[in-house]
């Protein structure tokens, strides 16, 4: 199965270039599936309706998100109902939506995508390796294709995470630091990683925000309003060729344009 994974898609740039491109790289990779991280598409933080909407229009096929997919509250009514867009599943009990889906292709094939949140720097929340093995154990067999999406801080839980699960899942694809990193791979017993996929958005700013307004942040230590940054977008992800009979990865690189 040929699989495309976009970072974080930061804000209205993001979205456009991604809506641009993105039939283009679905044809020239062959892909059979979509998926990108939105919990940060409207305003830069935060997804709301009418931006999930939008993007499952320009093509994505699944959503994943992280801890700002909170911030619109008409999400979690969505969440509930929208099965092709997940939150972290190591919230506790009783967080609308879930944090797995079940994906089936329109020729009969099923994925597994899940989404884990890191708890280091991060929220207090439900353990991401037991709740890895939680997820695992509700699987089909027969659902070979498992993607995690490790939405976390620190490189070394996420580091942590890909060899604990390496060769139960296809891959562990890293969000969260919006910065691309140079450490696509195929661990050792067959599962892709990479720290993190990188966004889509405006590079030339912080993480996608009016460099200024965080500039100011880091010398007064006073909260700031968030401005997306302006300038030229760009796209940061990953392809991924799965094995479909083992379930593990043949291939992943980088895309950067």
């Amino acid at each position: 199965m040929r699989i495309l994974f976009f970072g974080d898609i930061v804000g209205k740039p993001g979205r456009l270039v991604l809506r641009k491109r993105l039939p283009s790289l679905r044809e020239e990779h062959q892909a059979d599936l979509v998926i990108a991280n939105g919990e940060n598409a409207s305003g830069g933080i935060g997804l709301s309706g009418d931006t999930m909407r939008e993007l499952f229009g320009a093509g994505i096929d699944i959503l994943t998100s992280g801890n700002h997919i909170w911030k619109h509250k008409e999400m979690y009514n969505l969440l509930n109902n929208e099965p092709r867009i997940i939150r972290p599943a190591n919230y506790p009990h009783g967080a609308p939506g879930n944090g797995l889906v079940i994906h089936e292709l329109p020729d009969g094939r099923k994925i597994a995508v899940m989404n884990l949140l890191g708890r280091t720097f991060m929220d207090d929340i439900d353990c991401p390796f037991s709740k890895a093995d939680t997820l695992l154990a509700t699987i089909p067999k027969d659902v070979t294709v498992r993607i995690i999406d490790f939405h976390a801080e620190a490189t070394s839980e996420k580091k942590a995470l890909s060899f604990y699960v390496d060769g139960k899942v296809s891959a562990v694809i890293g969000t969260h630091t919006h910065v691309q990193t140079a450490d696509a791979m195929i661990l050792q017993k067959g599962t892709g990683y990479i720290t993190d996929a990188g966004m889509c958005g405006v590079e030339e700013s912080c993480l996608g925000m009016d460099p200024k307004v965080i500039i100011d942040r880091f010398m007064t230590g006073l909260p700031q309003r968030f401005k997306i940054a302006k300038g030229t977008a760009h796209i940061n992800g990953l392809f991924m060729d799965v094995n479909e009979e083992t379930g593990l990865c043949d291939d992943i690189r980088l895309i950067r344009e």
